[in-house]
């Protein structure tokens, strides 16, 4: 078999933003901080922490913008509820949130997304729809245990497992099925977007 018969391996995401000019990562950055905020209104009230889709939604940014967009993608809302945007969770805002019972969640967000994104360029991403889900919860339980920590800090260590981390697990897996779902959706639909 020749080079030019065979078929090109898939772009790991079906944006395939890193092809893309400066002015679509722009437009792409704003359209995933959006989506960050509005998973952000999509809450569970709970003490200390709050149930929300934000897990949800950093991981899948990860995963359709790759590791270096994604983070710039993640910490850009994150900055935009350091400056007082209601894009957190519940609406919140302010830097105060970023000392408190949710700072270290706030902190690992960056991080769970970037690691999904690693991944998604390497396969586990929604044409390996069960790499994707294993992907998916790498990142959700980093969250967990990323934010745990500070938590703990907080309000002790055993404290913080029952209020921060053992109250999300059953989330983080319902959360990570969506998401891969999700992933393979998006896989089936065109390769490419319109350039």
């Amino acid at each position: 078999m020749t080079a030019s018969t065979v078929a090109p391996e898939p772009c790991f995401s079906p944006l395939d933003l890193q092809t893309r000019p400066l002015a679509w990562k722009v437009g792409a950055v704003i359209v995933g901080s959006l989506l960050l905020a509005l998973s952000s209104y999509v809450e569970v009230p709970m003490f200390p922490v709050p149930m929300t889709m934000q897990t949800f939604a950093v991981a899948l940014v990860g995963a359709l913008y790759g590791w270096r967009l994604g983070g710039i993608t993640i910490i850009t809302w994150l900055i935009e509820g350091a400056f007082g945007m209601p894009v957190l969770a519940g609406g919140a805002a302010g830097i105060h949130h970023f000392v408190g019972p949710t700072g270290g969640y706030l902190f690992a967000f960056p991080i769970a997304g970037m690691i999904m994104g690693l991944l998604a360029e390497r396969g586990w991403n929604g044409h390996r729809v069960w790499l994707a889900f294993a992907g998916m919860l790498v990142s959700n339980v980093l969250c967990l245990i990323l934010g745990a920590v500070w938590l703990g800090v907080l309000i002790g260590a055993e404290e913080a497992l029952m209020a921060g981390v053992i109250p999300f697990l059953a989330g983080a897996v319902l959360k990570s099925g969506l998401g891969a779902v999700t992933l393979k959706l998006l896989a089936l639909g065109p390769t490419r977007i319109a350039r």
